[in-house]
């Protein structure tokens, strides 16, 4: 086996990024602390042509260092808009018709494994603060809440890593 070059792989370029069909999901950060963790989400969201992150409080925004170093300029591909807090955003977004998945470990909540989607939707994930989670009233608006199984002695997962494997679910679903 050999390792292709970056040339070989056909990526397209940002332009042609932003005109192409997205995943109907957007990823909202309530309060994520880490721009390393935003940075990462962005590329994430890049990767799987996500249509949008909002990030909300807290969040750092671009341009800056610490996102760029992670996102490597996943930051000028997707879409991004600020919320002075995740309530607005959530709020705005089930206006526009999207389901909207808070990711956190609550009573009744669905397994990240259990979860069919129809395909003719329009989704958004709630990530929260790396130490609180979502905030219980972003909880309380949003119409379910999506949970990863774990099987260790941690009860979290990094948000980053989190919004990977819940991304990529979306995009088996919707894209694949």
């Amino acid at each position: 086996m050999r390792k292709l070059k970056i040339t070989e792989m056909g990526r397209m370029s940002v332009d042609e990024f932003k005109r192409s069909e997205k995943m109907p999901l957007v990823v909202v950060l309530d309060d994520v602390r880490s721009m390393y963790n935003v940075g990462s989400v962005f590329r994430t969201s890049d990767a799987y042509r996500v249509e949008g992150v909002f990030l909300c409080g807290i969040t750092a925004q671009p341009p800056h260092p610490e996102i760029h170093k992670t996102a490597l300029g996943a930051e000028d591909s997707v879409e991004w808009k600020y919320f002075s807090n995740a309530k607005e955003a959530v709020a705005s977004l089930q206006q526009m018709g999207y389901q909207v998945f808070a990711i956190e470990q609550v009573e009744g909540s669905t397994k990240l494994q259990d979860l069919t989607l129809p395909a003719d939707g329009h989704f958004a994930i709630v990530m929260g603060n790396e130490v609180k989670g979502v905030q219980q009233e972003v909880v309380d608006m949003c119409d379910g809440c999506l949970e990863l199984p774990q099987f260790g002695t941690k009860h979290s997962l990094n948000v980053s890593t989190t919004a990977g494997i819940v991304i990529w679910e979306f995009a088996k679903q919707l894209m694949i």
